[in-house]
Parts: C-alpha cells; structure tokens; sequence
C-alpha cells in the first residue's frame, strides 16, 4: 500500500514529461527510455494489478533497496511521467503500448502471478476471469472461474453462459467435461446447429462426463426438429438403467412417437419423483399427465398437466425438455374442445417464460391456434408475430410447421384463395422437414382438410397414414384421435367422398360415451350428412352449429349453419339459419360489414333497383356487391358465394343480376371483364376467374342450376 507522501527524485524531477496521449508508437519509444522500474510498474498495473494491492514479487524486489518510501516515491516518478494516472490507473495509449511490445511469455507470467494473488486472498477473479481469457492465458484456475460463472448463468441466461463457456475453452476447459453445458446453453437459445454438434462429440465418447444433461440436450434437439422419433431413439439409446430424473422426458418422447411399451418401460406406472423439488414434481406429473392422456376415459389428465405447467413456472428452471408442460397442458385443452382454456395456460407459461427463450416460439403458436380456433385471426396473426420475434434465430422446424399449417388455417377461414395457395405451398416444404406425431395431430388435421379442398390429398396421404397407425399404436386414444377424425369427416365432405367417410363418422360415434367432444362432433357430422342429402331440419342444424360453437369451433358452427341456409327450402328456415351463421362468425362478412345484416327482403328489394348506366367504376358498386364480385372471380357459383358471406342463393342471384345491368355487361365473360375492370387491385392475384380452383364451371347460373 501506498503511504506518506510520495519521494520525488533530483532525476526524476529533471526528467521531460513525456506526453500520453501520442500514439502507440512514439508512446512506446518513450517507455522505453523511461526508468525501467516505472516501466515494470505500468506495465503490472496495465495487466490488472492495482495500487493499493499486491504486485509482482519481482517489482517489489527492485524497489525494496530504496527504503520503506521507495514504492511511494517508484509512482510519484509514474505520475510525473505522465502516463499514471491520478487514480491509480495506466493513461490508455501508454496500457496498449506496453500490452502490444512486451513478450507474450511475459505479460502472460504477470496474468498468472495476478491470479495466484486473487486465490491467495480468496478472491474472485469476477470480469477480470474473461479479460485473461480473451487475451489468451491457458490457467485452469481462470478456466474454472468461468465455468462455474457460465454454470449460474445457464438458467437465467443462456446466451451469457456460452459466451462463458467458450471463454473457459480459451482459458484450457476440458472440451468434453464442458460439452453438456455448452451444447445445452446452444439449444436454450436455439442454436440447433451448435447444440448438436456440440452433444455429438460427446455420445461417442466411451465413457462421457454429464451423460444423463448431454442426453437431454440431443433430444430436446430432436424434438425441435420435429423429429420426435430420434428423440426417443436417444433416450432407448440410453436406456431405463441409467435414465434416472430423465424418465418422464422419455415417456413423453416415446409416448408421442406411438411406443407406449417403451414409455412404460421407462417411467412405469406409479413412479414417484426423484425429489420433492418442483422442477422434479413439474417433470414426474407432465410424464403422468401423458400416460393418463391414453387412457378412454382422460377427463383427469388436464388437472395433472395444469399442475405440472404451473410447478414448472414457480420453479423459473429452463431445462432440456421435448415439450413443456404447459405446452402439452395447452395442446390436450385444444383436443379437448376447449381452446379458451388452453389459451389461458400457454399466456401464464410464456409471461413465466417457461421453458426458456427456446420454448417462447411455440407457446406463442399455440395461442395462436388457440385464437384461430376461437375465430379471432387478429390475435391470431399478433402471436404469429411475437412466435417469429422471439429469437433472434429462425424459427425450428416443429415450429416452422406448426407456423405454416396456421397460415393455412387462417387464409381457409378468410376465404382468400390466392393467400390459401400461398400458405399452402409453404405448409408443403414445410412438411418436408418434419415428420408426424402425437402433439402435431392438429396441424396435420388442418392440412388434411386443406388439401382436400384444394385436390392435393395425394400429396399429404403418407403423412396421414403415419398419423393413423400412430394413433392405431397407441390404441386409439379418444383424446388424440377425436379432433383428427373430425377432421377427416371434413374432408370427406369436401371431397363429396360418403365411403370415406363413413368410418371416422362411426369413430366420433364411438367415442361419443366417453368424450363430450366426439358427442358433439359425432352430432355435427351427422347433420352435415343430412344437408348435404338435402334434408335441412333447421332445429337440428342450429343445435349442431351452436354445438360446434360450444366446444370452441364457431367458425365450424357458422359454417354448418350457413351451408344449411343455402339448401333450406322454407324462407323461414333460411332466415333462421343465416341469423344463427352470423351470430356464430360475425366476421363472416367483415368486408362487407356496413350491409351484413341486411335481411334476405331488403336484399331482394335492392336487386330490383337498377341502373342501367355501363360505367366500370367500381364506385358504382356498393360494398355488398363488391363482396360478390370477388367471389365470382373466384369462380364461385351462386350457392358457393352464398355459403361464403351467409346470404342465400337467391340473394347472390339477384346482386350479380344488378351489377350486370349497372355495368352494361351483355354476357358472362363481359361480365367478368367489367368487374376486373371496377375492382381493379382488389381482384384477387394469381386467381383465373374462368378456372375455380375446384375444377367447377364459373358461370354463377350453371352452378345456380347444380
């Protein structure tokens, strides 16, 4: 420690104040002619010792003949060269000029004496660790220092802990006593690539440190991949001997692939947590809740999941996972018909950020779906949003895909057919880098029902058939299997296929004892059967749609109702229907929303005022009309267009009659001419007006007559 006041030598005094703000090079020159003890000192405290504090042993030495001020008066002669400063610390120019001169050997002989000093008072080597590091000293005491500070910060900040880690590396880590860490810390940011080629290093390995964490992080990995089949490989790979607190991770895995023996094997029935911890209470009741989940009668697998996700929130642990629980929580409520619910457990599990930032995409998706399914496609798109803003990485491939089959279902729901293209194209590379399993059954039932109403079943038909023997394996659980066989019932009826039909049909039926949800499907289904064969019986078909709407499917029950509207003989029954279709999906018509609810009366009335004038303006159209329009340019005929915005057959007979006597248009081909002319950007693009997509005739009273 410095005391007293500072000795000042004659020589000292005489010696030119060098400046320290030249540059590096004239900054070296004059260190050099400087007083060589004043150089060991700069260049000590340029390493990182400090004034008062220890120094090297070797400046001591040199200054210890000049008597008990002799330290005092070595930075009185510092300061007075100008490149001390008045706090102690070495002026920059003068700190770079002598880091870039001296050796290599010798500065890193100081770092070393620096730390020993640190070790020898018990002291922490803090951000000073990181610094010696990156300057490249190999000490595996600065190396332990920053694995232990890259160990606190895994959980709360992942990014932070693979900074630190590859700085532990720098300072002579062991490559593989780190690996499970670091590969860990890549993947709870979502750096796929980095992860896995961190773990694969260490699987091959004979006897590899941290087997159990390295496991974990390669099939978290696997799972994000949408490949959910590897991620049980790793864990049949390591086997029930040696799975330890990892059990309820496997059963998941295996469980969701189709090996329930597997998942049995590896979490048998009744297994209690390894401790009373909540992270390890939060992974035993998820590892239950989906064993439970294949049960015939699952009402009580909610309540266990819905704990596990709440546990795993309290705990605030980012582990390794193939899902979280609140995920899975969130994904059995969809299947269960009751996405209000689900939307509620992702919200608490992404504002506890769950899982970590890796987990954010997908619990931003689900709500997503969740308000898909509720008919709010604005929240929907915002949590679209916030899933792709989430990481500063792309989104993973399960998430990729469950991204794309969202875009799907939106743009099947607006009744935009060029955005229903473009969304489907996307699901379909997509799909490329995925494969099925038990928690993607949504997405894919989506898929199925787009591409039947597309005529592209052909090319999603492998996949199906994998999600059908995944389901036949597990012993077609009602939970998992009720939503997907509606959705093949859907399909059916897109196709016009009753053979097909028939046995997803009997399934819902089936299952109608045990799932208030299949009841209620099973209802559905049955009276969509019925109008189609032109048998409307408007109580039924209400009770039905309001049914649908009861179990989170409005857009479904307005639907029904609407297509039953079309093919209601009696007006009342007609009006009855599109009054409960609009109640149901409000947004039905929302381009049109100034004249949604005109009645089928003032509808007709206004078709009969004409206007003869042959203007293309499209302000000669009301909004109602223009509604139309775009439906006819999208090939639909008049029960197509009805079924589209809730109006009757009748209703859209008569608006296309008015706009073609205020437009002038002496024929149908005139007619679609003079409406692209009035639209003019609004047309749908890369849509043929003469070639619906469904293959059917355009011309609105051909399909009239159908």
């Amino acid at each position: 420690m410095v005391t007293g006041q500072p000795h000042v030598t004659p020589h000292a005094v005489a010696e030119p104040e060098p400046s320290a703000t030249g540059g590096p090079q004239l900054v070296a020159q004059q260190l050099r002619g400087a007083n060589a003890a004043v150089r060991e000192l700069l260049l000590a405290l340029s390493v990182g010792f400090t004034i008062p504090g220890p120094l090297p042993r070797e400046l001591l030495r040199k200054v210890a003949g000049d008597g008990a001020d002799g330290l005092d008066s070595l930075v009185a002669r510092a300061e007075l060269s100008g490149f001390l400063q008045s706090d102690g610390a070495v002026a920059g120019t003068a700190r770079h000029a002598l880091l870039t001169t001296t050796s290599t050997p010798r500065i890193h002989a100081l770092q070393r004496e620096l730390v020993g000093c640190f070790v020898a008072d018990g002291l922490p080597l803090g951000d000073l660790a990181r610094e010696l590091a990156r300057s490249g000293l190999a000490d595996h005491r600065v190396a332990a220092e920053l694995e232990k500070a890259g160990d606190r910060a895994l959980e709360r900040d992942p990014g932070l802990a693979a900074q630190l880690y590859e700085e532990a590396l720098l300072a002579g880590a062991d490559e593989l006593g780190t690996a499970s860490r670091r590969a860990l810390a890549a993947s709870a940011t979502g750096d796929l690539d980095s992860a896995g080629r961190i773990v694969d290093v260490l699987l091959v390995c004979a006897d590899p440190p941290d087997l159990r964490l390295g496991v974990d992080v390669a099939a978290a990995v696997w799972a994000q991949r949408g490949l959910l089949a590897r991620c049980a490989d790793v864990y049949t790979w390591l086997g029930p001997e040696r799975v330890g607190p990892s059990a309820p991770s496997a059963a998941v895995a295996m469980i969701g692939c189709g090996n329930r023996a597997g998942a049995e094997t590896m979490f048998p029935a009744g297994s209690v947590p390894e401790s009373p911890t909540l992270l390890a209470v939060a992974q035993a009741q998820t590892g239950q809740g989906i064993l439970a989940s294949l049960a015939m009668d699952p009402h009580q697998v909610l309540p266990i999941l819905i704990h596990a996700s709440d546990m795993m929130n309290a705990s605030g642990a980012a582990v390794p996972v193939p899902d979280t629980p609140g995920a899975l929580a969130a994904l059995v409520a969809l299947h269960s018909g009751e996405p209000y619910l689900a939307e509620t457990i992702v919200r608490a599990a992404t504002t506890a950020v769950q899982g970590g930032d890796a987990a954010k995409p997908r619990l931003f998706l689900i709500q997503a779906w969740c308000a898909m399914q509720q008919d709010n496609p604005d929240d929907a798109r915002l949590a679209i949003n916030e899933a792709c803003k989430a990481n500063h990485w792309p989104l993973v491939p399960r998430d990729e895909f469950l991204c794309a089959a969202l875009e799907v279902g939106l743009a099947r729901r607006s009744g935009e057919v060029h955005d229903l293209l473009l969304a489907w194209e996307r699901a379909r590379e997509a799909m490329l880098h995925t494969s099925v399993d038990l928690y993607s059954l949504l997405p894919w039932g989506e898929l199925m029902i787009t591409a039947a109403r597309l005529r592209e079943t052909r090319r999603i038909s492998l996949y199906l058939d994998g999600a059908w023997k995944l389901l036949q394996d597990l012993g077609e659980p009602p939970l998992w299997a009720v939503p997907m066989h509606w959705a093949a019932v859907q399909a059916a009826l897109l196709s016009d296929s009753p053979a097909d039909l028939a046995p997803h049909a009997a399934a819902l039926a089936r299952a109608a004892d045990r799932s208030h949800l299949a009841s209620v499907l099973a209802a559905a289904g049955k009276v969509w059967v019925s109008v189609l064969a032109g048998k409307v019986r408007a109580a039924d078909v209400e009770a039905a749609a309001r049914g649908l709407n009861a179990v989170g499917m409005p857009w479904e029950g307005a639907r029904l109702a609407g297509h039953a509207a079309a093919r209601a003989s009696e007006r009342k029954d007609m009006v009855r229907l599109l009054s409960c279709a609009r109640d149901l999906h409000p947004q039905g018509s929302a381009t049109g929303a100034n004249t949604a609810r005109q009645s089928e009366a003032t509808s007709a009335a206004a078709a009969d005022q004409g206007n003869s004038s042959a203007q293309s303006d499209g302000s000669m159209l009301s909004e109602r009309e223009k509604d139309v329009a775009r439906l006819v340019l999208e090939g639909k005929t008049y029960r197509e267009i009805g079924e589209a915005i809730y109006i009757s057959p009748r209703t859209a007979e008569h608006h296309i009659a008015r706009m073609r006597r205020r437009l002038g248009a002496e024929n149908r081909s005139d007619l679609l001419v003079r409406l692209r002319l009035a639209l003019g950007s609004e047309n749908p693009k890369g849509s043929d007006p003469l070639v619906p997509l469904t293959g059917r005739s355009a011309d609105p009273q051909q399909g009239a007559r159908r």
